[in-house]
């Protein structure tokens, strides 16, 4: 018999609190993007291009670094109000070491932390069967 591990993932492009699912209390790991807006402003004056090109490398390093702390979970639920949980799901079902990871996608709000340990609370009871 395996051990399931679940953890909620709320997120958006430039933040990332990870919830580990469990009957204890729930704690909350944030995770950021190293994209600041003063970076922003700061490659935006060279030019748009070079903007846009730090930027995609800064999503592609935060997505890395999310995948590398969703790898020894067995299921686990993306959240929040941005295409960014889409972006990391497409990416992690690309790559051959996540097939036995089950990856869920959902659409949420902002939330408060409460509210998002509430709704990985919820989640993970309702889908127990998955």
């Amino acid at each position: 018999m395996t051990i399931e591990n679940k953890l909620g993932i709320w997120m958006n492009h430039s933040t990332a609190n990870l919830i580990q699912f469990t009957v204890v209390p729930m704690t909350t790991k944030t995770l950021t993007s190293s994209f600041t807006h003063q970076e922003k402003e700061d490659a935006l004056g060279k030019s748009e291009h070079v903007m846009h090109n730090k930027q995609q490398h800064q999503q592609a390093a935060f997505y890395k670094q999310l995948a590398t702390a969703i790898l020894p979970y067995t299921d686990v639920l993306l959240f929040g109000p941005t295409d960014a949980k889409i972006e990391l799901e497409h990416l992690l079902k690309a790559d051959q070491r996540f097939n036995h990871i089950k990856i869920h996608a959902i659409t949420a709000d902002k939330m408060t932390e409460a509210q998002q340990h509430a709704f990985v609370r919820d989640y993970f009871t309702k889908h127990k069967s998955l």
